[in-house]
């Protein structure tokens, strides 16, 4: 199992390739245009409010920096103070020994069902589906991620797994698979629906699994938040709690910690703290579960560490941030990417856990813009690491390795380019040739079909038509 939507030796389906069926769903384009738009001003307007938002976000990069340059220490650290507070820890280096460590301690406990809390680090080794072939039912308690469930659909977005439907749909489901026929489509009634189904499960599942948002080494502290109050039930009620954690989530104190619950919370919701935030050390008797057990799962992360450029992806804080001003993404949404890390983090984090093998056309997911670097928390110079994918990629690709459609073709158009570029004789007289042609293509107008594999590039934009003119030639004429 390497979880992340892909199965052994077979690489995610290409983008371009997935892309063009949700570029013609209009109904997925406005729902997801509504929701980004609505997250992105919340967002905008609590950030504003602090004047040292920049500062507080250098603090949150440094931070995360310091604490990858130490993590081995940092998770030893971690380890022993968890074990400490009388909780158990287990290493899991991939996606199928920490299913199998959940699976074992649902079976000691002969847990036939199991309650989660809201976790892509769970989604990433596809947990509930490892679950479900050892005869353990995963239900999701996040209203999202339950209707998700319910509908067979992976998630198309890290914050808000269901942004992809608007509430006629989810009605429409709820009354199929919960068997709520008189319900209506408001969002009150929508909710008390999911609710009514997990309070009963609340109270009689003895088992849930959990992910982590930060786990501070200093006092082996766990910390998840969340908006629902699904998770507080998970925490406290069942008698064993399972934390499955990426070894990045550690920070290294609670100062740090501090510093990213200002963050994350404006960065993801828009709201200046989270409803729930809750933290636990190990077990106490008499108060929470009986059992706590800590999972950290590598699953690719180390082979991320070890690369200077692309390991800053490692810092996220899964604020989906760079999802809500992605202009891919608002028009994608998150199917496209074939993975459950969508949108720009995603181009950069599923071709490094997989292997750029794996997912050679995510890092190409993107116009470059730099939106996602602008508002990432932790400033994660996402298009920086982008490109030293796409490099990554050409150079598998020059080693006829990739799986890229066109490489040849590319490699040629790219020598040409190169030779053009190499000689001023040689460009001006390109530009020239390239003005002539574009004139003949276009009638004199805008060029609105080029032949050949351009048919593609002009099926979506036009061309302007090229000027009478080229500035070198205005240039030369004025001096």
């Amino acid at each position: 199992m390497t979880g992340i939507g892909t199965r052994p030796g077979r690489p995610l389906p290409r983008f371009e390739a997935l892309a063009p069926a949700r570029l013609d769903d209009a109904q997925l384009r406005r729902n997801l245009g509504k929701a980004t738009a609505t997250i992105r001003g919340k967002r905008q307007t609590v950030v504003d409010e602090l004047p040292h938002w920049e500062a507080l976000r250098e603090e949150g990069r440094a931070a995360k920096a310091a604490v990858l340059a130490e993590l081995d220490v940092r998770l030893e650290q971690l380890e022993a103070r968890v074990r400490a507070a009388g909780g158990q820890v287990h290493w899991a280096p991939t996606a199928a020994d920490a299913t199998r460590i959940v699976g074992d301690i649902a079976a000691r406990h002969a847990a036939r069902e199991v309650i989660k809390v809201k976790s892509i680090t769970t989604d990433e080794i596809r947990l509930n589906e490892a679950l479900a072939a050892r005869g353990i039912v995963a239900t999701e308690t996040d209203l999202a991620e339950l209707i998700i469930q319910l509908a067979g659909e992976p998630s198309s977005h890290i914050l808000v797994p269901a942004i992809h439907k608007n509430r006629s749909e989810i009605r429409e489901l709820f009354v199929a698979r919960l068997g709520q026929g008189d319900l209506t489509d408001e969002p009150r009634a929508l909710a008390g629906a999911a609710r009514r189904h997990l309070r009963a499960k609340f109270l009689s599942v003895p088992m849930a699994v959990s992910g982590a948002n930060f786990a501070v080494a200093e006092t082996g502290a766990v910390c998840v938040v969340e908006s629902e109050g699904n998770g507080r039930m998970c925490l406290t009620l069942p008698r064993v709690l399972v934390t499955v954690m990426g070894i990045e989530k550690v920070v290294a104190s609670w100062d740090d910690l501090g510093t990213m619950l200002q963050l994350l919370p404006r960065s993801s919701t828009g709201e200046r703290m989270n409803p729930y935030t809750s933290i636990w050390t190990g077990v106490t008797p008499g108060d929470g579960p009986e059992e706590f057990h800590l999972v950290l799962l590598d699953n690719g992360r180390t082979q991320v560490l070890a690369d200077s450029v692309g390991r800053q992806a490692l810092q996220c804080i899964r604020c989906s941030a760079c999802l809500n001003v992605c202009p891919v993404y608002e028009r994608t949404g998150g199917h496209a990417y074939a993975s459950v890390y969508p949108g720009p983090i995603g181009a950069i984090l599923t071709p490094q856990l997989l292997g750029v093998e794996q997912a050679d056309s995510l890092p190409y997911a993107s116009t470059l813009c730099g939106a996602c670097y602008d508002v990432c928390p932790v400033k994660i110079n996402i298009p920086e690491v982008l490109v030293h994918l796409r490099g990554r990629a050409v150079e598998r690709q020059a080693a006829g390795a990739g799986t890229h459609p066109y490489p040849r073709l590319e490699r040629l158009a790219m020598r040409l380019a190169a030779w053009a570029f190499g000689s001023t004789t040689r460009y001006t007289l390109a530009t020239r040739v390239a003005r002539v042609a574009l004139r003949l293509l276009g009638g004199g107008g805008a060029v609105t079909r080029l032949p050949g594999y351009g048919a593609r590039w002009t099926a979506v934009r036009d061309l302007p038509p090229p000027p009478a003119q080229s500035f070198r030639d205005w240039w030369d004429a004025r001096t």
